[in-house]
């Protein structure tokens, strides 16, 4: 529906229900009640107007089903999407637009359907009532003719069939008999629905039963059907075609909407940028006290990050507040955990409500039982006859504590009661653990939260952790007696064990993910000697891949702050940006070995890490910042760097587009005589020509190893670069120039500067060709050339540069690749004169894609008996033929062969009795994917996979057309195995028929390490049954 398209005026005998409605939801909803921890204004009115802070809502949904938190869901996004809407990279809603046509998805005739989600306590409520409002005072909508607004919460009261007329007059019994006419005009209806993921009814849009049985159709108002049929068949739009629908919901509840006609998805990201400090400015009359507050939580890295949450908004003024307003509480240390924060909200509750009551214990006691079992059950709303279970009685003291809801009934109106947010119940829950006066069961029932992988104990595990903290314990102490100490070194034990067991299992997500969880039980605590112990003598810490956010790097910023023996910090991949370094900035120095690859740090991290860099007790020897958006302004704070630190030896700004300007800027701090930097690497940097010269300038320092791959130098650049590489001081002995639209118009050039210290050289993917391979041979023969190592795959190369190549076999060379080129048979056969030859040193040979058949198996063979240990043959068509000649020479007793790669080489079963042949032998990596072995020919392997001379270690059988009628062979096969730690099933058709004789595989063969097996034919069922064997010996993966 586009909103302001004019529908036609609202029928006069119409004009007066219409009025006296939009004057009812005004009442109804210009006020705000909002909840205090003062027993004399438990809760308090605002106008809605004057307390309401627009929130941030973006037309886009993110995942649509989560594991973790829900809270905790959309806070590991919300500082990148906040930094999207600032550079206004998002598109934003105005709750005046949910309906306009430009934000739909879905176009339909029949009317439009919103869906809006959000995290608990985001305002999605709020959001509602200010939308009611605003239509009823006509600021908004002015085309809907009525708006009827229900809650899920209310609807569940219903518990038999009903009409949409009588659901309205139940609700709005002032409709009366006019509802007749208002069906009439279906355009100019908006229903809201809010809260779908607190509706006990599921309503299962995907059920194609809906559109066929008519009973569980609702085609007219009058219908008498179920609730959710009538809220179905709303938002489908077979009831009232025309009318408009709103949902809002939780992100865990979103799934069920994925089939519904919903033609507008939105997400309610909550305070963005200075809104914040909106909410608290109005939630203080003292303007002083709320800048305090704000300045406090702006400085807490953990409470800033946390109050982009209306709730948490809310939880931080009620519990800060006083610490900025009472003289006693001025010298206390303000909460700067979470734990400690909340401990402070109950804590003035206790003060404000204690007297109210004989013993406060028991009563948290009781009531922290009935939150578990909440937490447990995922329960939030409680009822009376759940107070009476857990014998606790409604009174003034709970409810100052507890918010009280009318819920209507069919007959009378009971109260119902929940907790003023989902984290408040988790840390009563919590609290109620340590007041336990016998917990002997508390080390299982610790064990089973933890278990749950559904997330739903994440918090309250966290808060069991903060609580062993005296700062969090000492507060409540005073009200509800010490805490039980046998529970704290319970806790205490529990996370340094937990700790331990995951330090060292980061291989997987998974891991990864429970090491951070545990992490922040150590932020939690707050105990130092916990952390250290803890963490202990562990020297590297990776959680590469792995999607950190601002709150993830303040908690990962305080462990290693505690902890002095991580040398190796690994964030690869993840995220961080530069408000996550940020957080990290305090620690950085600490480490020798720093890993921040694409992070999306930009020039403003590079800012940042400078003045890490500039630190006087700066341990930082390696630091890789490839893929971060770098452009040529961070160069000249790199430069300044680099030209005092005393401890950079390796640094690496790959793909980054600092181009040509920022490589000037550079070389003037590598040129700089206190420059230590010995490693640089600088591919994909948009490079050309132009800044040869300033390349060149620095090749008398300390430099040894450049990579420049991935540019556009050109053969000109390369001219400029020889010249400073034949300068006496020139030390480089590493250089890249892979992909850099070099000919064999430079090859003079570079075979110019064979005879200094260069011994590693990467001239692959360029156009050099036969003729240029001809001038650098003549150099390699020379007496002083020192190259060991030469890449020159993809130079167009045939057998006719073929004799050239083997004129150097007696040097220095031991690495020589001539993968993806065009050498052929007879330019093997010429290799293999030169690779027999007594000084040949030739000890890795890459020959893949080079249009090899078997006429030339019999050369290859010949050389078996040399230097060579590894040879890649992949992607030829060698043939079975090939290999039966090539196993004759692999069984030889001199042959040293080590790693074979014979993947695509169109292989099938009648070779394999070859291939077995050789597994007593020297081969240790052998790579058979992409082939036709087939089931029998991975049945003939097996049973050289049986012997105890097998000392195969890596074996790939990806793509090879395998069933479940080889699984059994390779699993008997390996149960004996002593050799064998990584194995490559990918891309066959396994199916869960196999998955018992795999998962015994997995577990007999207990030198395993690594077992893949994604992309075959497992159901859900069967891929979770084999995951779940990830980590079952320390160092054990497996891939699905």
């Amino acid at each position: 529906m586009n909103i302001g398209r004019g529908l036609s005026e609202v029928p006069s005998h119409l004009k007066g229900v219409q009025q006296k409605h939009k004057e009812i939801l005004r009442v109804q909803t210009e006020t705000l009640r909002v909840n205090t921890i003062l027993i004399k204004e438990k809760v308090k009115i605002f106008q809605l107007v004057d307390r309401y802070v627009e929130l941030t809502i973006i037309s886009n949904v993110r995942d649509r089903t989560l594991v973790e938190h829900e809270l905790l869901a959309r806070g590991r996004d919300h500082e990148e999407w906040r930094k999207k809407d600032l550079r206004r990279e998002l598109e934003k809603i105005r709750t005046d637009q949910l309906f306009q046509s430009s934000f739909s998805l879905r176009k339909s005739k029949s009317g439009s359907s919103a869906a809006v989600s959000g995290v608990p306590g985001i305002g999605k409520t709020t959001m509602v009532q200010k939308i009611v409002y605003d239509w009823a005072t006509g600021k908004i909508y002015p085309d809907f003719q009525l708006v009827f607004s229900f809650k899920f919460q209310d609807l569940n009261t219903i518990n038999c069939r009903m009409n949409l007329r009588n659901l309205i007059l139940f609700f709005y019994p002032y409709f009366g008999n006019v509802l007749g006419e208002v069906w009439k005009n279906p355009e100019g209806l908006l229903f809201i629905f809010d809260g779908l993921d607190e509706f006990k009814y599921r309503i299962d849009f995907a059920d194609n039963r809906r559109n066929t049985e008519p009973q569980l159709m609702c085609t007219n108002p009058e219908c008498w059907c179920e609730v959710s049929d009538i809220v179905y068949s709303l938002i489908q739009h077979k009831l009232l075609p025309g009318c408009s629908v709103l949902v809002t919901s939780r992100p865990t509840a979103l799934h069920l909407l994925k089939k519904a006609e919903i033609s507008v998805w939105a997400e309610i990201l909550g305070f963005v940028g200075d809104e914040r400090k909106e909410y608290f400015n109005k939630f203080f009359e003292d303007q002083t006290v709320a800048a305090a507050v704000f300045k406090h939580v702006e400085e807490n890295q953990i409470l800033y990050t946390m109050c982009y949450n209306p709730s948490y908004c809310w939880i931080l003024g009620l519990a800060l507040g006083p610490f900025f307003t009472q003289r006693n509480m001025k010298h206390q240390q303000v909460p700067k955990t979470i734990t400690q924060l909340y401990s402070y909200y109950i804590y003035n509750i206790l003060k404000n409500h204690g007297r109210e009551i004989e013993s406060p214990h028991d009563v948290f006691l009781k009531l922290g039982e009935m939150a578990f079992t909440g937490v447990s059950e995922k329960k939030i709303v409680f009822r009376n006859g759940d107070l009476i279970q857990y014998n606790l009685q409604p009174s003034q003291f709970l409810s100052g504590f507890l918010m009280e809801l009318l819920e209507r009934d069919d007959s009378i109106q009971s109260v119902v009661y929940t907790f003023p947010h989902l984290t408040i119940q988790e840390f009563v829950a919590a609290l109620a653990q340590f007041l336990t006066p016998d917990p002997k069961d508390f080390q299982k029932l610790l064990s089973e939260a933890d278990s749950e992988e559904d997330g739903r104990f994440e918090i309250f595990l966290r808060f069991v952790a903060g609580l062993s903290s005296p700062q969090s314990a000492r507060p409540l102490e005073e009200f509800l007696s010490p805490f039980l100490h046998q529970t704290t070194c319970r806790v205490i034990d529990w996370v340094k064990e937990k700790v331990k067991g995951q330090i060292g299992n980061t291989a997987t997500e998974a891991g990864k993910r429970n090491l951070l969880n545990t992490f922040h039980y150590l932020f939690e605590s707050q105990n130092k000697a916990l952390a250290q112990s803890a963490v202990g003598s562990v020297e590297t810490l990776a959680f590469s891949r792995l999607r950190l956010t601002p709150i993830d790097c303040a908690v990962l910023s305080h462990v290693l702050g505690l902890c002095d023996t991580i040398k190796h910090l690994d964030l690869h991949r993840c995220y961080i940006q530069c408000e996550g370094l940020r957080r990290l900035e305090h620690v950085l120095y600490k480490f020798q070995k720093l890993r921040l690859p694409s992070n999306n740090l930009g020039d403003s991290g590079v800012k940042l890490l400078s003045a890490v860099l500039r630190k006087p007790g700066c341990k930082i020897q390696e630091l890789d910042l490839q893929d971060n958006n770098l452009t040529d302004s961070c160069t000249e704070d790199l430069a300044s760097v680099i030209s005092t630190n005393q401890s950079l030896t390796d640094l690496n700004l790959g793909v980054n587009p600092l181009g040509d300007s920022g490589v000037k800027l550079l070389s003037v701090g590598l040129r700089n005589l206190g420059c230590k930097i010995q490693r640089l690497g600088l591919g994909g940097n948009k490079l050309t020509d132009s800044c040869a010269e300033d390349l060149a300038s620095v090749f008398n320092r300390s430099l040894t190893d450049l990579n420049l791959g991935n540019n556009n130098l050109g053969d000109s650049g390369v001219k400029r670069l020889s010249v400073a590489l034949r300068g006496p001081d020139c030390k480089i002995q590493k250089l890249d120039l892979l992909g850099n639209k070099l000919t064999d118009s430079c090859a003079e050039d570079l075979a110019s500067v064979f005879n200094r210290s260069l011994t590693d050289l990467n001239l692959a993917d360029n156009k050099l060709g036969d003729s240029g391979v001809k001038r650098l041979s003549v150099a390699l023969r020379g007496p002083d050339c020192k190259i060991q190592k030469l890449g020159l795959g993809g130079n167009k190369l045939t057998d006719s540069c073929a004799e050239d190549f083997a004129s150097v076999f007696n040097r220095s060379l031991t690495d020589l690749n001539l993968g993806d080129n065009n050498l052929g048979d007879s330019g093997v056969k010429r290799l293999s004169v030169a690779l027999r030859g007594p000084d040949c040193k030739i000890q890795k040979l890459d020959l893949a894609d080079n249009k090899l058949t078997d006429s030339c198996a019999e050369d290859l063979a010949s050389v078996f008996n040399r230097s060579l240990t590894d040879l890649n043959l992949g992607d030829n068509n060698l043939g079975d033929s090939g290999v039966k000649r090539l196993s004759v020479a692999l069984r030889g007793p001199d042959c040293k062969i080590q790693k074979l790669d014979l993947g695509d080489n169109k292989l099938t079963d009648s070779c394999a009795e070859d291939l077995a042949s050789v597994f007593n032998r020297s081969l240790t990596d052998l790579n058979l994917g992409d082939n036709n072995l087939g089931d029998s020919g991975v049945k003939r392997l097996s049973v050289a996979l049986r012997g105890p001379d097998c000392k195969i270690q890596k074996l790939h059988l990806c793509y090879n057309r395998l069933t479940d009628s080889c699984v059994e062979d390779l699993a008997s096969a390996l149960r004996t195995n002593r050799s064998l730690t990584d194995l490559n099933l990918g891309v066959n058709s396994f199916t869960d028929q196999s998955v018992p004789a795999l998962r015994r595989l997995i577990l007999t063969c207990r030198t395993l390490n690594l077992i893949q097996l994604w992309d075959n034919r497992f159901s859900l069922n069967g891929e979770n049954q084999l995951a779940s064997l990830w980590g079952y010996r320390p160092g054990l993966s497996v891939t699905m």
